[in-house]
């Protein structure tokens, strides 16, 4: 029976897995935590070079947790409570000397995560996400001009109304959208000049990420803040102003390219797993399930 539920419980949910065998929920619960901690509940990180670092909700509300990840073999080495500086000490402690071994480390612009890699891994190069950039551009530039643009058109509401309900237009990658919505995109941009420009600009930043070289980098990204500066658009220069500390982990894509839609995949599993649990209350046994969602390429 224990190895049955062992193999159940790698593909259904506890509760499903206790109906099919009729044992106690905690009963299937307790087989499934001691195979895990059997399987993956030991620290070994391998021959990491390269680190991939990101926070995730645990439940609603302001709880996180933070999972690391080796970037090249997409496998979760460690999973800690909280999204803070204090909360990665855990990890480079069980890494040891292999800190020294560390050359890149992608991560949003999380400036607790970059402090810590900094001082625990000296030959390490921050690299920030693409991902996580772009969509905090989407919320602090391109919402706030939709929306600075809606309330420009009070008095001519058709066209109020097609401003506002415009968001996943201006958010979505334009090669996802069908045909139909192309030519409402398009229809958009060509009416209203501050929504084409901050869209534009969106596409730009993304091409700063895919630069040959740091030097072709750096380029683009004199560019890029040039329009910015001359688009009249506070939330754009804003955004321009407030990404500027990090443009040395901007650049270091070039060397390091490690765009971490690797990140992005992974929480998307991680809501998978909570969703199958209805939530997972022992956060042990819920760190133990992700790391055995992802054990890593083989190499």
């Amino acid at each position: 029976m224990r190895l049955w539920v062992e193999v159940l419980t790698r593909v259904l949910p506890i509760s499903q897995v206790a109906t099919l065998t009729g044992l106690h929920w905690h009963s299937v619960k307790e087989i499934d935590h001691r195979r895990l901690e059997a399987e993956v509940g030991a620290f070994d990180a391998g021959p990491v070079r390269r680190l991939a670092m990101d926070e995730f909700a645990l439940h609603k509300g302001h709880r996180y947790a933070t999972v690391v990840i080796d970037a090249e073999r997409k496998r979760v080495l460690w999973v800690g409570y909280g999204r803070s500086r204090e909360t990665l000490r855990p990890f480079f402690k069980l890494l040891g000397a292999q800190c020294e071994q560390i050359e890149a480390v992608a991560m949003d612009m999380n400036s607790a995560f970059d402090l810590e890699v900094k001082a625990n891994c000296p030959n390490a190069e921050v690299v920030y996400d693409l991902f996580h950039v772009i969509a905090r551009f989407g919320r602090d530039v391109v919402d706030r001009v939709r929306v600075d643009q809606a309330n420009t058109l009070r008095q001519d509401k058709p066209a109020r109304a097609v401003v506002k309900g415009a968001r996943w237009l201006l958010l979505r990658n334009r090669d996802h959208l069908k045909e139909g919505q192309a030519v409402a995109l398009e229809e958009l941009l060509a009416a209203n000049q501050p929504l084409a420009t901050v869209y534009v600009l969106k596409d730009a930043l993304k091409g700063i990420w895919y630069a040959p070289s740091v030097r072709e980098g750096w380029r683009r990204w004199r560019a890029w803040q040039r329009h910015a500066r001359d688009s009249g658009l506070q939330p754009l220069q804003r955004f321009a102003r407030n990404i500027r500390p990090y443009l040395r982990g901007i650049l270091a894509s070039a060397i390091f390219p490690m765009h971490t839609s690797l990140l992005e995949g992974i929480n998307n599993r991680i809501k998978v797993i909570k969703r199958m649990a209805y939530g997972f209350r022992d956060t042990a046994y819920f760190f133990l399930k992700i790391k055995a969602a992802f054990p890593g390429d083989v190499r």
